[in-house]
């Protein structure tokens, strides 16, 4: 809803009608023209959009390896070459292994090899309310479509 604030024109989704719902709710009481919808992010396509920025908070580490490849193959559907994707996932330098799957650089960078341009992969933290922890380690991924 931040970006919307500052004017871009900006869709959330989750294939989570329950999430949509209350993304509604929350924008509403808030004023925030963002829009939101039920869709399946393996199948981005679907929307019928493609897109200049796209932010993934929390996505891409829940898929296996198969999934993460048709996790990339749908953004690829969406993004238009030069189109920047802001990638926040869990990283391998979270010590234990409750919670989300943990992601590694190298992971990363294989994922998004071909038609895509990683610039930078830097250390960040999620906030998170897990076991008395308030944050867990991870990397904040800038991902450039490079082909159509």
């Amino acid at each position: 809803m931040m970006a919307v604030a500052h004017g871009a024109d900006a869709l959330g989704v989750d294939v989570s009608p329950n999430a949509i719902t209350q993304a509604r709710r929350k924008a509403a009481e808030r004023g925030s023209a963002a829009r939101f919808e039920v869709a399946d992010v393996l199948d981005l396509g679907q929307l019928g959009l493609t897109f200049d920025t796209v932010i993934d908070s929390g996505v891409f580490h829940v898929f296996d390896d198969g999934d993460r490849a048709r996790y990339v193959a749908s953004l690829a559907s969406v993004m238009r070459p030069g189109a920047t994707c802001y990638l926040l996932c869990f990283s391998d330098r979270q010590p234990g292994d409750a919670g989300p799957r943990r992601v590694s650089q190298d992971e990363l960078t294989a994922a998004f090899r071909d038609g895509w341009a990683v610039a930078s992969i830097t250390a960040e933290t999620f906030a998170i309310n897990f076991q008395g922890s308030s944050e867990a380690q991870a990397w904040l991924a800038t991902i450039e479509r490079s082909d159509a």
